[in-house]
């Protein structure tokens, strides 16, 4: 479904050739006098605004509880570049067997512990840019609650699908951060033009494609986890697009925040019932 070139706003389904909504083609008669004084524009919703405005509040205290934790386990002893299975399961790591086993809370502390220097410095480096235009699109409590559900659904697919394994890393929550921009981007209605939506776009699904192709690749990266968050964030995205865009409406955020949640707990109860 295409988008009005002058203010954002969704096109009727079979719109062909048409660049312009009604309430624009209106509005611009209006302007030039072509219709009578008597006449009143219909009200339509206005589109979203949210996308550029506000800071990076959350988005720095998420990061710099990642690296505060990082430091920690370097101060303990834990190695910079290649930390072995038992230095990192004291710090919280999601160990299927543990999390299983009633451990749930492995599922929040998995995101704030990192396997290395490297691993840490890529996820900080598309934390700071994903959170940021999360933050600002979907403001700081909406974009905490999406981080939070997509992380943890994405520990739930990493046990789900490797019940043996050990998953640590914000890459969950960040693939969620990354889904949810796509799916507003998608199937909001913006003030912006969309060529600048398409900008900001097509950087985001070359960055989800050129992630999952390689951890497909690689034997050490969770695709698991990246998945899980990647489909819940997406979920959360779209669902605020179509019936919350506007952050004051906080009774349909919280109804939308809490759907998203009640699907990712029903998730965990079911690979508890099929891994146990």
């Amino acid at each position: 479904m295409a988008n009005c070139v002058q203010c954002g706003r969704k096109l009727p389904p079979f719109s062909f050739g048409r660049r312009k909504c009604q309430w624009c083609t209106d509005y611009e008669a209006a302007q030039r006098g072509e219709v009578s004084e008597e006449s009143v524009q219909k009200v339509m919703p206005v589109p979203w605004t949210g996308i550029g405005s506000g800071g990076r509040t959350i988005t720095q205290i998420l990061a710099g509880i990642n690296v505060a934790v990082f430091v920690a386990m370097a101060m303990a002893g834990v190695s910079l570049t290649e930390p072995t299975i038992q230095q990192i399961l004291p710090w919280g790591a999601n160990v299927g067997p543990w999390t299983l086993g009633g451990q749930w809370w492995r599922l929040i502390t998995y995101m704030f512990v990192h396997s290395g220097i490297i691993h840490i410095a890529f996820n900080m480096w598309c934390l700071w840019d994903l959170g940021a235009l999360c933050e600002s699109l979907y403001g700081p409590w909406t974009y905490l609650a999406l981080y939070f559900i997509s992380g943890i659904a994405g520990g739930i697919a990493s046990v789900g699908w490797h019940p043996g394994g050990v998953s640590v890393g914000a890459s969950g929550a960040i693939f969620g951060l990354a889904g949810a921009l796509i799916a507003s981007f998608k199937l909001g209605e913006f003030s912006l033009p969309r060529t600048a939506i398409s900008g900001v776009l097509r950087p985001l699904l070359l960055f989800v494609a050129i992630n999952l192709i390689w951890g497909f690749a690689s034997t050490l990266t969770d695709n698991a986890a990246h998945l899980g968050g990647l489909l819940s964030g997406a979920m959360i995205g779209a669902l605020v697009a179509r019936l919350a865009p506007d952050r004051r409406a906080m009774g349909k955020r919280v109804l939308v925040l809490g759907l998203a949640a009640a699907v990712v707990a029903g998730g965990w109860l079911w690979v508890v019932h099929m891994r146990l």
